[in-house]
């Protein structure tokens, strides 16, 4: 399974999410971030047709990532939001296929992850 991990300000827009998703060159299974953020992804998973994963906290937290955002850090206990909750929403032994890549207006970053089984 491939995964769209998302981490967004409350300000984020569809175009946010589209414009961080559109710079990695994949069409992912699914999209995921935190539990706390889940609904406000809920219908721009609804609008590409695909599954909406919400990550725990916990799950996220335990993800080794290749970025670190000082905000996420700070504000989630987290180094990447997106790339934790995609392998976290992979599943066991998923690897980034790049690092997060952030939206034209610095409202979303996204990061894509491959479970094994893909």
């Amino acid at each position: 399974m491939i995964v769209a991990g998302f981490g967004f300000s409350t300000k984020a827009t569809a175009a946010s999410l589209a414009d961080a998703l559109a710079q990695h060159d994949v069409t992912p299974d699914a999209v995921a971030t935190l539990e706390a953020k889940a609904s406000a992804l809920q219908s721009f998973a609804r609008a590409k047709g695909i599954q909406m994963i919400a990550v725990s906290d916990v799950d996220a937290k335990a993800q080794t990532t290749v970025t670190q955002s000082g905000r996420s850090s700070a504000e989630k206990g987290m180094p990447s939001v997106a790339e934790a909750t995609a392998l976290a929403a992979a599943g066991p032994g998923a690897t980034l296929i790049g690092p997060r890549t952030i939206s034209n207006d610095r409202m979303a970053t996204c990061a894509i992850a491959q479970g094994p089984d893909t």
